[in-house]
């Protein structure tokens, strides 16, 4: 079985249903998408790519976007998808150590193609996916010139379907392998949390490139309206899931917080929702209450990572309503929930071996969700997948009855946003800023972003300082994700008896008297 049989399965409920709706704009039926992702896979079959090619794609959320998406499974090539709030220079990075043969792109990264085409000099071909632009043709031009045949790759069902981006300690972000089979778990597991009871309308708000593109191949297993929104922006979701009776939606914790902040939150029609997913960061207890109270009990909580997506764990509507209805149980709703049917989980000690309920130790999960590792990095893969599990890097422990609590992180890793942040590249950039001696990057608890990165600074003698301008530097150089929210002097970096610096006392310094370490 393959990934694609997932959408072809939810387009066999009726090709006239809609798939795609742009509000206030156009409206693509099943069987449009369906005839468009052949011709797309006949497009790519046709540019002469070799068997294990790399399709990039660097798009904002758009009608067309996941139609890009399904035509690149259809082929049997990978996709490489970027995560759009990537620094430009990141970008070229990953596509091009990604091995990048053919490229859709969306106008709104018009400015960077110049520096794309100098990255990748071996394209065989370029599109826009909204658009045409000088270098490339728009997608729906290119569409029309290529076959409307349907298609069907020869891939297995254990073979690479795409290469993820990941955050990661060395600076160079990691590209997972995910299989198709990955995929499959991942949706049995979704359907195993969120039981699909009639057609799903699914309202994408995050980037197609991230987490929802997971959420829309489930919507479409179904045979589901998906309704992109282009932004988070708190009124467009509020008017959005009334209006067209939106049933499931995804939202990392920092999105949920500005919708629930919005004055107008209150007066929504939410009678539709069914559920209501967070993921890719921790949430506030509080918060989370409060979203409890205004959207109903719909909240689901999933836990995962790139190299075991998005359902380890879930922590489904049902059992947040009995938590709510159990005033003994509410400490259950700063759990991540329990394994997902599809999933085994532990926690270990650094000897390897699994902890009884209670211990604290690192997070371990085996089974279809975790991937094959990493693209051609060996040794990384070697380290993060020994004793017969994905080590994920996340401390946590297990009650009694089996749910999840995670309270620290092993890596350096931020994660702000649902993002995965180096605090090392960052760090290289600050080190090069003339009145910087020494640095720190850590994350800090945000009530909106989960983590907030900080740097903390040693400044060299004599030499000017201003906070503004250094984050301005940072920006120009790493993306406003990446560009600390603040800047803090120290006199003096705790170091080591052998000099390195201490990060573990200043991540202390500021979660001290916090439950969770992330």
């Amino acid at each position: 079985m393959q990934l694609i049989d997932t959408f072809d399965r939810g387009a066999g409920y009726g090709l006239a249903a809609p798939c795609f709706i742009e509000p206030g704009g156009r409206t693509l039926s099943y069987g449009q998408v369906q005839e468009m992702s052949y011709r797309i896979a006949n497009g790519l079959r046709a540019a002469g790519l070799g068997s294990d090619s790399k399709v990039g794609m660097l798009s904002a959320n758009h009608l067309l976007t996941f139609a890009t998406v399904l035509g690149t499974v259809r082929s049997g090539y990978i996709w490489l998808p970027v995560n759009a709030r990537n620094a430009e220079e990141e970008n070229a990075n990953i596509l091009a150590r990604g091995g990048c043969d053919f490229l859709f792109i969306h106008t709104q990264f018009a400015s960077q193609l110049p520096g794309l085409l100098k990255a990748l000099p071996n394209l065989k071909g370029i599109v826009c996916i909204d658009g045409a632009l000088p270098q490339a043709p728009s997608l729906e031009d290119w569409m029309a010139g290529q076959s409307p045949e349907p298609i069907r790759s020869g891939a297995q069902i254990d073979d690479v379907v795409a290469i993820r981006g990941t955050g990661g300690t060395t600076g160079l972000p990691k590209g997972v392998l995910v299989t198709h089979r990955n995929y499959l778990a991942l949706l049995a597991n979704w359907y195993a949390a969120m039981p699909v009871l009639e057609r799903p309308v699914h309202l994408v708000v995050a980037p197609l490139s991230h987490a929802a593109g997971s959420a829309t191949f489930a919507a479409c297993g179904y045979g589901g309206c998906n309704v992109i929104l282009p932004s988070a922006d708190p009124a467009a979701i509020i008017e959005a899931i009334g209006h067209y009776k939106v049933t499931q939606v995804f939202l990392p914790p920092t999105a949920i917080y500005k919708l629930l902040a919005h004055p107008d939150v209150r007066q929504g029609n939410y009678s539709s929702l069914r559920y209501f997913l967070y993921s890719a960061a921790p949430m506030s207890v509080d918060k989370l209450r409060e979203a409890l109270d205004i959207f109903g009990p719909v909240m689901v909580q999933a836990y995962g990572q790139a190299e075991a997506p998005f359902m380890c764990t879930a922590l489904t509507a049902a059992e947040h309503a009995r938590i709510l209805d159990d005033p003994a149980l509410l400490h259950r709703l700063a759990s991540c929930g329990r394994p997902s049917p599809f999933v085994r989980m532990g926690i270990m000690d650094p000897q390897g071996q699994l902890l009884p309920a209670g211990e604290r130790g690192e997070i371990v999960v085996q089974g279809d969700l975790v991937v094959k590792g990493y693209y051609q990095d060996p040794a990384k893969t070697a380290e993060t997948f020994q004793h017969g599990w994905l080590h994920t890097g996340d401390v946590g422990y297990q009650d009694a009855d089996g749910y999840l609590y995670i309270v620290d992180r092993m890596k350096d890793l931020i994660v702000s946003g649902g993002f995965n942040i180096s605090p090392s590249e960052i760090e290289q950039v600050l080190w090069a800023y003339p009145a910087v001696s020494d640095c720190a990057v850590v994350g800090v608890p945000d009530d909106h972003w989960g983590e907030a990165v900080k740097a903390v600074v040693e400044l060299k003698a004599g030499v000017p300082w201003d906070a503004e301008q250094a984050m301005a530097y940072c920006r120009e150089r790493l993306g406003s994700m990446k560009t600390p929210k603040t800047i803090e002097v120290w006199e003096q970096l705790p170091r080591s008896s052998v000099g390195k610096v201490l990060k573990r006392e200043i991540r202390e310094r500021y979660w001290s008297g916090h439950a969770r370490r992330i």
